[in-house]
């Protein structure tokens, strides 16, 4: 049966009182439909589990509208310090797929390009956890499939196993928008950042395979191996950046050597700027491919040569990582942070990279982001056993196959100058 092309208002009438409803994370929300249900005041128990919003959407401030975030942003952290109704579901990105099969909301809503002449929308940003929940709900007569349509989204592909479109026939509703997609400026980087991305790319040898995120450190990082001598690279990275197209368009990115998804570069989502998005549109050079695949870690391992890049807010004397909350408060999500550095341990090729600053600022006093312990109440983002190589601008500590003194020892001499004393004798008697 052909869909129904409504307003975003009429659309969003089809939301009762009572009801779950079901977006992707980040890029691939329909802005036009959220904002729509922000209008609206008669909610009495309206749940809605997504994502690391891109807007400040008024309909999570509306009585009775609670909303379940496995991802945390600004928006996210705004709603929460405003009062609204905003609760974190502890969950790697990958595993949201299976969240999303469980709480099987009524009303599910994504973003996507116009069909094209056959009939097939491209999902575009985002492949994510939400793309069986998608085909579920155009399947299930008593759900409702709502997709906003969007002329200034790119339209990108996956494989032949996973396509990366749905077909009008699966939709119920589409809402037509022209609303500028979700863009991610570049992020200046600070001098401590570049140090930490000078060493970095002497890590990264001729052919790896290259997973990177967001943020001043990737994005140097990147900036030195598009303009370096090495090369001959392969992306698979949960997250694709424009640092990372602009590696494509250096030459650097020849994906000949992974292994597996040879050809292409290999990612669940997208977010960065106009530039990026004009370039992924219709290139086939890039697969959008769910993320319970591009964040398998047994799927990660068995690229060659895999070298990942991700941050920490802080890591303690043991190796433990914080990365998505501060003194036990939601800050972002755990998102592939685990995925991606486990399996660095399966193969001596493969080399996970844990990136930060050494110090941070708080009531303009300096304190290290190296610890002796973690607080009391502060929670662990990555195990102690799963970490490789901690960098921060003093250097790299290799943790790998070392002894806990030995480890914490290794810790202590990246810390910054002025903590490495205290931090060197608690080092000694672990």
């Amino acid at each position: 049966m052909a869909p129904r092309t409504l307003a975003p208002a009429e659309a969003a009438a089809l939301v009762g009182p009572v009801d779950t409803l079901g977006i992707p994370l980040g890029p691939g929300q329909p802005s036009e439909f959220l904002h729509a249900l922000g209008t609206r005041e008669e909610f009495t128990d309206l749940t809605v589990f997504g994502a690391l919003l891109v807007d400040l959407y008024e309909v999570f401030m509306r009585p009775g509208v609670r909303y379940l975030s496995g991802f945390y942003g600004p928006a996210e952290r705004f709603l929460r310090d405003s009062g609204a109704q905003i609760e974190f579901i502890p969950a790697d990105f990958r595993r949201f797929a299976r969240i999303a099969e469980q709480l099987s909301p009524r009303v599910v809503g994504t973003a996507a390009t116009p069909p094209d002449a056959d009939g097939f929308v491209s999902l575009s940003l985002h492949a994510g956890a939400t793309v069986d929940a998608i085909h579920r709900a155009g399947a299930d007569p008593d759900r409702i499939l709502v997709v906003e349509t969007n002329p200034k989204f790119p339209r990108t592909y996956g494989s032949d196993v996973h396509p990366h479109r749905v077909h009008v026939d699966e939709i119920d509703v589409i809402v037509e928008s022209e609303r500028e997609p979700f863009l991610l400026a570049d992020i200046d980087a600070t001098d401590a950042d570049r140090a930490i991305a000078e060493h970095v790319a002497t890590l990264v040898p001729d052919g790896a395979t290259l997973q990177t995120g967001i943020g001043g450190i990737p994005s140097t990082v990147v900036g030195l191996l598009a303009h370096g001598d090495g090369g001959d690279y392969g992306v698979h990275s949960e997250m694709f950046t424009t640092g990372l197209m602009q590696l494509h368009l250096a030459g650097k990115v020849t994906n000949r050597h992974k292994g597996q998804f040879d050809g292409v570069s290999v990612t669940t989502f997208a977010a960065g700027t106009p530039e990026l998005y004009r370039w992924l549109d219709e290139n086939r050079e890039v697969a959008f491919l769910p993320v319970d695949v591009v964040n398998a870690p047994d799927v990660i391992a068995r690229n060659r040569s895999m070298i990942t890049l991700n941050g920490a807010l802080c890591v303690d004397l043991h190796g433990q990582v914080v990365a998505d909350t501060i003194g036990g408060r939601q800050f972002s999500g755990i998102g592939g942070h685990e995925d991606f550095i486990a399996p660095s341990g399966l193969s001596l090729d493969d080399r996970s990279l844990v990136c930060l600053r050494s110090t941070a600022t708080v009531d303009d006093a300096a304190i290290s982001r190296i610890m002796p312990v973690l607080p009391e109440g502060w929670i662990v983002t990555t195990p102690r056993h799963q970490l490789d190589l901690v960098v921060t601008e003093h250097g790299v500590a290799h943790l790998r196959g070392r002894t806990v003194r030995e480890r914490a020892a290794a810790l202590a001499e990246v810390a910054a100058p002025e903590f490495r004393a205290e931090l060197r004798e608690r080092a000694a008697r672990l």
